[in-house]
């Protein structure tokens, strides 16, 4: 799958590599440096206390290495005073599939079952150095070239089920975030702030199954229900 530009993604363009940690990282650090300031990530249209919508996600519930990790990451960023992710809500967003009022369960079911059988096999990704976006403090991962197949495959399952993806898999840009940012501040400020962690040792996190989940926000935080968890092959 070849990965194209797209202005609304982050980073715009791809990495020149999907599976070297080192081109990845450096290429997520060019594109955070080019930011002047960060957004309030709380501050997007179409989301409400009462939206609920299906996603795809990789969730590290047992990653016990990574959220340790994490956990240091954000003490050390407390002073910015953003929102961190808890523990157990550590997760990469592989793709929105609709609101719950647009879909039910039959085909919910229909999707699982079609995902389960394109399921590709398990992987591991790792954490590699902080980085940022316009709106969250967030680890880059590595390799991206497996979860850009599982993101293939569940786009297919989607459209074998009658419900296409929101958007190609050519615009992914997998990440995985450890705190939102609030409030429109000086990006610079962020980036005095991470440098010194991203001489932290990298940590695995080894990806085993992915879930279709309800999403919704409460208090400056996500949370979720798991409707399907599929094993990876």
């Amino acid at each position: 799958m070849q990965l194209t530009a797209d202005p609304g993604a982050f980073p715009p363009t791809p990495p020149p590599s999907t599976t070297d940690a080192t081109l990845i990282a450096e290429h997520d650090w060019a594109a955070f440096e080019a930011v002047e300031e960060m957004k309030d990530h709380w501050d997007r249209p179409g989301w409400t206390s009462s939206t609920r919508a299906y996603y795809w996600m990789l969730t590290f519930p047992d990653a016990a290495a990574l959220i340790d990790h994490a956990g240091q990451c954000q003490k050390e960023l407390r002073h910015l005073a953003f929102d961190d992710i808890d523990a157990d809500g550590l997760h990469l967003t592989l793709g929105r599939i609709g609101r719950v009022d647009e879909i039910d369960s039959r085909q919910l079911d229909r999707l699982a079952a079609a995902a389960h059988e394109r399921r590709p096999e398990r992987f591991t990704l790792r954490a590699v150095p902080l980085t940022a976006s316009r709106g969250a403090i967030r680890y880059s991962v590595a390799p991206w070239a497996p979860v850009i197949q599982l993101h293939a495959a569940l786009s297919v399952a989607g459209a074998e089920s009658g419900i296409p993806p929101r958007k190609p898999t050519s615009v992914l840009r997998p990440h995985l975030g450890i705190a939102y940012c609030n409030r429109p501040m000086s990006a610079e400020i962020v980036r005095d702030a991470i440098r010194p962690l991203r001489k932290l040792d990298a940590v695995d996190a080894p990806v085993r199954r992915v879930r279709l989940v309800e999403l919704r926000r409460e208090d400056r935080a996500y949370r979720w229900q798991v409707i399907h968890s599929l094993e990876l092959r």
